[in-house]
């Protein structure tokens, strides 16, 4: 029975996430399958990647063959890194204790890159979210100011309307009176 480590997709149209499963290679994509060992959520940024490490080794060295997206996930976790430091082990280039701190600094260097972009991604975030805010006040500061010379002109247009109906009533109580004399 030829093994194969694939992805098995699930959730809804748009937004699927899928489970990486060992299953034989004639089974149908979404089938039968032998054991389930992690999930990959590509939706969120970066991927989630949840995986059973032993049990992918385990898989890898009895001879399942992983898809290419597999691979691809499996090299990100480092399970493909482990499985060649044990062949070099295996074939005496070194021993045990050092395989495992290769594969310490190896996985020490990832974690510091994957929190890096993590930060990253954050930063930039956080500055867009900035800059969103500035231009979000400018555009409140344009709308003040239109806002305050719209009610001083609408004051000056009614003082000015104002003086304009006094002014003939004050000519008119004048030239009664001139009038008299």
């Amino acid at each position: 029975m030829p093994a194969k480590i694939r992805l098995q997709r699930h959730g809804r149209k748009g937004y699927a996430y899928y489970h990486i499963v060992i299953a034989d290679s004639r089974a149908p994509r979404d089938g039968k399958f032998i054991e389930r060992i992690g999930s990959y959520n590509p939706n969120t940024n970066p991927a989630t990647i949840d995986l059973k490490f032993d049990r992918a080794l385990y898989w890898l060295t009895t001879g399942a063959q992983p898809t290419d997206t597999t691979r691809n996930i499996l090299s990100a976790e480092g399970v493909l890194m482990k499985k060649h430091l044990l062949e070099g082990v295996k074939k005496g280039a070194f021993d045990a204790a050092e395989a495992d701190k290769r594969f310490e600094a190896w996985k020490a260097s990832k974690e510091a890159n994957v929190n890096k972009t993590k930060e990253q991604l954050a930063a930039e975030k956080a500055t867009a979210a900035k800059a969103r805010m500035a231009a979000e006040v400018e555009v409140n500061k344009a709308k003040a100011a239109e806002l305050a010379k719209k009610k001083s002109d609408a004051i000056a247009a009614a003082a000015e309307a104002e003086a304009a109906a006094n002014a003939p009533a004050e000519v008119a109580a004048v030239e009664p009176t001139e009038v008299a004399e």
